[in-house]
């Protein structure tokens, strides 16, 4: 993994987005989480692209959703569902890389910096006020995952 962007504290706006959410196992949840991109993308060629964590359980289910950052707010459209990134301070770090050591690194450096997440225990698994990867790297133009720029972002605790 090569950090592009060292973990900080920034300061985000609040932006509006178009999103498709679904509940899947964390063994398969990459594929569901290409599929929704494939699926959103379809309907929405500008604005970049994530992948929000609403609930994690990694020996359980994940409640996942895929969004593209849109101007405005959008109308419900079937399984598509207008969403809001809400302002506020995010532990950040951009990488290219593997997934997994940059989320790690990024939570060992939110707990070695002594800041608190946006997250609450839940019967379904930890759940956070907004954790998401904002993928800087057009995934249309680079299928590739381990080459793509990804941005982590984890809402802290106000």
């Amino acid at each position: 993994m090569e950090i592009i962007e060292a973990p900080a504290v920034a300061a985000l706006p609040e932006r509006h987005y178009a999103g498709i959410r679904a509940v899947t196992p964390f063994k398969g949840m990459f594929g569901v989480r290409d599929q929704l991109m494939k699926d959103l993308r379809a309907r929405f060629d500008q604005g970049d692209t994530f992948f929000r964590l609403h609930v994690i359980d990694m020996a359980g289910e994940m409640h996942i959703e895929v969004g593209v950052v849109t101007g405005a707010a959008v109308k419900p459209d079937g399984r598509v569902l207008p969403g809001v990134l809400p302002a506020g301070d995010y532990a950040t770090m951009t990488y290219v890389g593997h997934g997994r050591r940059a989320n790690r690194t990024l939570l060992e450096w939110i707990r070695g910096n002594d800041l608190t997440m946006d997250c609450v225990p839940d019967p379904a698994g930890d759940r956070f006020g907004c954790r998401y990867e904002l993928y800087r790297t057009d995934p249309r133009t680079e299928p590739m995952k381990t080459r793509w720029r990804t941005q982590l972002a984890i809402l802290l605790d106000r």
